[in-house]
Parts: C-alpha cells; structure tokens; sequence
C-alpha cells in the first residue's frame, strides 16, 4: 500500500507537516481576502468574476 494518505485528516495533517508556517500565513491571507471580497464588493461584475475563479481552481459552490 502507498504512503499518501487516503483521508482527509491525513492530507491535511501531511499539509501542515510539509508547508512552513509563513507560507500557512500567506495562504490563509489569501483566503482571506478572497472571501472578504466576495461578502462585502457586491458589485454584480466582481463578484461574479470571483465566483468564476473559485470554479475555475476547483472549488464547488453549488
């Protein structure tokens, strides 16, 4: 059996345990930033191309 781990707990535990805590930083910033944008600029063209995007890279919302 490989050694990648088949849960979700595991990838993330593999994640935290391979990424340096800046880099943690800068991603949750990111993400941050991200969602901010998306709940306060309710201008129907921005948050329509940010809904595009988060589809883009795979996330599902629907």
């Amino acid at each position: 059996m490989s050694s990648v781990p088949q849960s979700v707990h595991g990838r993330l535990e593999r994640t935290v345990q391979t990424i340096s805590p800046i880099r943690l930083v800068v991603i949750g910033a990111v993400i941050l930033a991200i969602g901010c944008t998306l709940l306060f600029v309710q201008e129907p063209m921005v948050h329509d191309s940010f809904h595009d995007f988060r589809h883009a890279v795979g996330v599902p919302c629907h």
